[in-house]
């Protein structure tokens, strides 16, 4: 199946309702494994760790061990909260050793540039540590027993579906060794085809080592052991005390109010200050009362002006000190250029343009709304798999810049620009209700443009959840064309064209994959899944 098959299923989806519980992201069986924790006496914290859990088995295209993760959530007892699970460079390594280790043998080594693979580009994974701080912190079963459904799908074995097969095939070209062909090729040589039944057997034992000994395994341990070995002999640089000396933090999430809600993100290292600024520019110029082909245009100028701040100054804050990106006051200052046609905004290099990521948005009962985001950066990362452990490492780091005065600039320890940003909204949060929604885009730079497309249609335009993750999308890429589904309305296509942007039409897969759970304050959960991916919401 290619990238423009996707439009080819004509299936319509409805908003899932439920009241006990509630669980959206991008695979069928990892939502079902995320329910079934809720039915066993989980909470929604609990259904987030095993269903993430689960999509590293049955998404491993997208997430994995060796990589991050991140959420927003809000408690049953009114806590409003952010986790941030990413590990930085290895503290051993400066600017020039890693200019040194990837120039090419004619190069000299003050030219050269981060690579997008390579053991380079491996920083320390959080995802494992992530998943135990979650489920020590604020949930009501043990990590092992929520790690019990992507055992069972890792040892016995799952098919595969549709749109994860394709992005399988990625795999035949990047990984070379043999530990990695064994673990993710069938008969090493191959991915595997749309309903075929695959097991991942290293990954499965692996799993079995983290649910008996806890994440200690992966950064005290063996397995831990082995991705340093991996990465040393291909020539990296991280070692196990980079890895023990990791932690996650539960920093406070960044908000700002739009048209009656708050709405959060994460802080830096990661884009949350995107979502938040374009908003804010938004509201200033009064983009959602315009219509039409001018509607489009001044929110896409709000986002281009967020987007050139937020690559130019986002970055891990203990290195940089960052502008207040999401007040109002810095809004109304960059709102000032927008006129009629389309603005000449440069941007920053970054790297990370087109990602792989999993979301997935649970809620409970009880009044805890979750959305966790994991990813290892650009499908199977670095095209390092960790010995025999199934671990396949990110390539993170290739965010770094090796220039001197880049705000992202590698430096030992130094976490690299993040793309993951899961999302959180208070429907009411003047008025003495609950009402809180869950909600994300996965995809590189499309993450903060989905975040305001879907916010757009939900608070603005008051669509369902499933028709504002129906909705048609356009994202501006860092060519500076501005891109659009195929569905996208013809008339505001060609009135965009006329206001100078420069249109090119990109398959649906390009657009992102969204998630989105909502608990009112009847206690009523509502929850919607990406048309353009694999999964749906299940709810009970």
């Amino acid at each position: 199946m290619d990238n423009e098959a996707v439009d080819g299923f004509g299936s319509r989806r409805s908003t899932v309702y439920g009241s006990e519980g509630m669980v959206a992201t991008s695979q069928p069986l990892a939502a079902t494994a995320g329910l079934e924790t809720l039915e066993a006496g989980g909470n929604a914290f609990d259904a987030a760790v095993a269903t993430a859990a689960a999509l590293n088995v049955v998404e491993p295209t997208s997430t994995g061990l060796g990589g991050d993760v991140f959420a927003l959530y809000r408690t049953a007892d009114g806590e409003v909260g952010a986790m941030r699970s990413c590990g930085g460079a290895p503290a051993n390594a400066t600017r020039q050793e890693v200019r040194e280790a990837v120039a090419d043998e004619d190069e000299d080594p003050s030219e050269a540039e981060m690579p997008m693979l390579g053991p380079q580009t491996v920083t320390v994974p959080g995802t494992a540590r992530g998943w135990e701080a979650t489920t020590e912190r604020f949930g009501e079963r043990t990590l092992g027993e929520n790690l019990q459904h992507a055992i069972r799908y890792a040892t016995e074995g799952y098919p595969v579906s549709p749109v994860i097969a394709d992005a399988w095939s990625y795999a035949e070209n990047l990984f070379d060794d043999e530990n990695a062909r064994d673990a993710y090729l069938v008969d090493g040589e191959r991915a595997p085809e749309a309903g075929e039944h695959v097991t991942l057997d290293a990954l499965g034992t692996t799993l079995e080592t983290i649910a008996e000994e806890g994440a200690d395994a992966v950064y005290e341990g063996e397995i831990g052991e082995q991705i340093v070995a991996e990465v040393q002999e291909a020539g990296g640089f991280l070692t196990m005390d980079d890895l023990a000396d990791f932690e996650p933090e539960f920093p406070d999430p960044v908000s700002t109010h739009y048209n009656g809600t708050e709405v959060y993100e994460l802080p830096p290292n990661n884009q949350g200050l995107i979502v938040l600024e374009a908003l804010n520019i938004a509201s200033e110029i009064g983009a959602s009362e315009a219509e039409g082909t001018e509607r489009v245009h001044l929110f896409v100028e709000a986002l281009k002006r967020a987007f050139h701040d937020g690559h130019r100054y986002i970055t891990d804050p203990e290195y940089e000190e960052l502008p207040p990106l999401n007040s109002t006051e810095w809004a109304s200052e960059r709102a000032s250029d927008i006129g009629e046609t389309a603005g000449d905004v440069e941007f920053m290099q970054q790297t990370g343009e087109d990602a792989d990521t999993v979301l997935l948005c649970v809620a409970d009962g009880e009044g805890n709304v979750v959305s966790y985001i994991n990813s290892r950066f650009a499908g199977f990362g670095s095209g390092l798999v960790a010995g025999d452990t199934g671990i396949a490492l990110q390539n993170r780091g290739a965010s770094f810049s090796l220039e001197d005065d880049h705000p992202n600039r590698f430096e030992p320890g130094k976490r690299p620009f993040h793309t993951l940003i899961p999302g959180l909204i208070d429907f009411a949060p003047d008025a003495d209700a609950e009402d809180w929604a869950a909600f994300g885009v996965m995809g590189g730079f499309m993450q903060p443009q989905g975040h305001l497309q879907t916010l757009v249609s939900l608070v603005d335009d008051g669509l369902t959840p499933q028709q504002a993750l129906d909705r048609p999308r356009w994202r501006y890429r860092e060519d500076g064309r501005l891109a659009v589904e195929a569905r996208f309305p013809t008339e505001t296509q060609n009135g965009l064209l006329r206001r100078g942007h420069d249109l090119a039409v990109l398959p649906p897969i390009q657009f992102g994959g969204a998630q989105f759970v909502r608990r009112n304050d009847d206690g009523v959960l509502s929850g919607a899944t990406e048309p353009r991916k694999d999964g749906n919401a299940v709810g009970r």
